[in-house]
């Protein structure tokens, strides 16, 4: 199956060069390109693509809110990859809360890029241990600080659950959760299943947020 992409950008060479680096994959489809957040979300309602990769600084409506746009428009089916030029941008953290699926760096290569879209395109979070966590702990420690008396258990999950978002927002996989947990992937992924009902979160990305300003986990402790 195709995967379909809208690409958001302000700047006309990145739209581009990054149409070309998707298209050269035989499974992705950039079916348009949008130069602001308004024409992004525009776009995203009239086509209906299965991923918008979003810049998060544009001028007028920036990533963040075209994100918020997006995701919170019932029944549209469209996930949101953001891009961002620097490691430790101070809105990334923002993106993610308006429900991006995941975000990634500019200078990724091509390789990356396409892989990032595959992940969130298949209904998973683009949750890479070298980006995502860095930044969602940075962040964590910046100004989101976890709550200083948080529960060790969050009401409505169990132990076992909760040690398993612990481990979300540590940047591991399921198949890395399984191994310390000495359980089945199977199992991972139910509990994971189960962590996201409770919860009315999206997805692990939004776990592992979660997992942070609920003082879960320490800023700092996600795997580099």
């Amino acid at each position: 199956m195709t995967i379909r992409v809208v690409i958001a950008d302000d700047q006309a060479l990145i739209r581009e060069a990054f149409s070309v680096l998707l298209g050269a994959h035989g499974d992705i489809e950039v079916v348009a390109t949008a130069a602001d957040g308004a024409e992004a979300v525009d776009k995203a309602l009239a086509l209906r693509p299965d991923v918008v990769v979003m810049d998060i600084r544009m001028p007028g409506t920036n990533g963040i809110e075209a994100t918020r746009r997006i995701t919170s428009t019932s029944g549209l089916p469209t996930r949101v990859l953001v891009l961002t030029t620097f490691d430790l941008d101070e809105y990334v953290y923002d993106a993610l809360g308006a429900g991006a699926a995941g975000f990634l760096l500019k200078d990724a290569s091509g390789l990356q890029l396409a892989e990032a879209v595959r992940v969130v395109a298949a209904g998973a979070a683009m949750l890479a241990p070298e980006i995502t966590q860095r930044l969602i702990s940075e962040f964590a420690r910046m100004g989101r600080a976890p709550k200083p008396a948080a529960p060790v258990r969050v009401a409505g999950l169990t132990d076992r659950e909760c040690e398993v978002v612990r481990l979300v927002a540590q940047g591991l996989s399921n198949a890395e959760i399984a191994d310390r947990l000495v359980v089945a992937e199977q199992t991972v992924k139910t509990h994971m299943g189960r962590i996201l009902h409770k919860l009315q979160l999206r997805d692990r990305t939004q776990a592992a947020v979660f997992a942070y300003e609920n003082g879960l986990v320490s800023p700092g402790s996600a795997r580099l």
